[in-house]
């Protein structure tokens, strides 16, 4: 099993799931260190969201309790509106790794 992090991040974006992720699996189209200096309004901020490496996820869940807006779960546990997000958090690494 692995986390998922659904669009309910879009927005919102906040990094305390990265803070605690003892395998740093959690990463986004954007520096962490930039997304952290972006203000919390910045049209950058607001379009984009965070993503868990479906190869490096432990599944120890301890992101799970640290998002505010709840967008995190295990993917068995993603609500039947956010399975295509599934696939979303796959495919942001598989682009990611073809790039480097």
């Amino acid at each position: 099993m692995t986390g998922v992090i659904t669009q309910d991040c879009v927005g919102t974006c906040d990094t305390a799931c990265v803070d605690v992720c003892p395998t740093l699996c959690i990463h986004g189209p954007i520096d962490l260190e930039e997304l952290r200096e972006l203000e919390p309004e910045s049209p950058r901020r607001l379009s984009v969201q965070l993503y868990i490496d479906p190869e490096e996820c432990i599944d120890c869940a301890a992101c799970l309790p640290e998002c505010p807006v709840n967008a995190i779960y295990r993917d068995d546990e993603v609500p039947e509106e956010s399975k295509g997000d599934i696939t979303a958090n796959a495919q942001f690494f598989v682009q990611l790794r073809g790039a480097r």
